[in-house]
């Protein structure tokens, strides 16, 4: 899989969930590299801004598209990494803000 198949491939599946994927292109395909580099890794695409424990059943929750993502887009208008947003958020009619990590510590790595 390439970072451009991956690209269209969720980008028709953002659509259908009613959100979309950043605007920003180059942003979002590096971050569809590292999700790639992920699945390479751990064989599962675990989020790329998140460390991961490698091993699937412990990095459920942040498997792309992670557990946090709907709050974080329904609070924020973004997902913690910035992958999905909302449509709104992409026009630009969603005020931009920090989104906070929502996982908590003890399923982190430290």
């Amino acid at each position: 899989m390439t970072p451009d198949k991956l690209y269209d491939i969720l980008t028709t599946y953002a659509a259908s969930q009613g959100i979309r994927l950043n605007n920003d292109k180059p942003f979002v395909m590096d971050i569809l590299a590292g999700l790639l580099t992920n699945e390479t890794r751990y064989g599962y695409r675990s989020c790329p801004c998140r460390l991961a424990w490698g091993v699937k059943d412990k990095d459920a929750d942040i498997v792309c598209p992670c557990v946090y993502r709907d709050p974080d887009i329904k609070e924020y208008g973004s997902c913690f990494c910035g992958l999905y947003v909302s449509v709104e958020w992409n026009e630009g009619k969603t005020e931009r803000r920090h989104v906070p990590e929502r996982r908590p510590k003890e399923k982190r790595v430290m």
